[in-house]
């Protein structure tokens, strides 16, 4: 209920794919990673962390340090105001996950959550957003393509390995004037992946 309290985009990006995330689909995961012991008392980082809703909600179930990153700093700017308003205490930083700077502030953590692009609007989006995971965390909980089992397996071979696919609904609102409807599930799952970078 308090996530559902979590505001979304201002003026969302379609380039950026700044598709709030779902308080039910935000909840789904991190009680996942929950329930999988990777969020209470733990280090979590939310890369491309939105307006905040994976940040804040891992707050809520005890993790005891949470930085999220986004590039967008109106959406860090509302992150802050959400989990003020919750009474929730991330860190939020503005910065690109692609860069190494921004890789070393955040520094190593035990568990990554994160909604990142699918790669509709700009090819290859969400490939740094799973280089940075591998490289900050030790298991990633991360929501994708219905389907992306096997790019996933490919790209990650050698530094990580996919141990649980959930299937779940995304009720996507319309965000952007090439959405023909009020809202549209699509098909997602959200992959538990764990590194295996030293």
């Amino acid at each position: 209920m308090k996530l559902q309290q979590v505001e979304g985009f201002d003026s969302p990006s379609a380039r950026r794919e700044q598709y709030g995330t779902p308080a039910s689909l935000a909840a789904r995961l991190l009680y996942h990673a929950l329930m999988r012991d990777d969020i209470s008392g733990k280090r979590v980082h939310d890369l491309g962390c939105g307006t905040g809703i994976l940040s804040i909600g891992a707050c809520i179930l005890g993790a005891s340090v949470v930085k999220g990153v986004d590039i967008d700093e109106k959406a860090i700017d509302s992150a802050r105001k959400n989990a003020e308003n919750i009474g929730a205490e991330p860190e939020f930083i503005t910065g690109d996950i692609r860069d190494q700077e921004i890789l070393a502030i955040l520094g190593h953590c035990d568990t990554v959550i994160m909604n990142p692009p699918f790669g509709a609007q700009v090819a290859h989006a969400d490939r740094p957003f799973i280089d940075a995971a591998l490289a900050l965390g030790t298991i990633t909980y991360a929501i994708f393509n219905r389907g992306s089992r096997n790019f996933l397996e490919e790209y990650i071979r050698g530094r990580g390995e996919i141990q649980e696919v959930v299937d779940v609904a995304f009720p996507l609102k319309r965000t952007f004037s090439f959405h023909k409807k009020d809202i549209q599930e699509i098909r997602v799952e959200i992959f538990v992946i764990r590194s295996m970078l030293p």
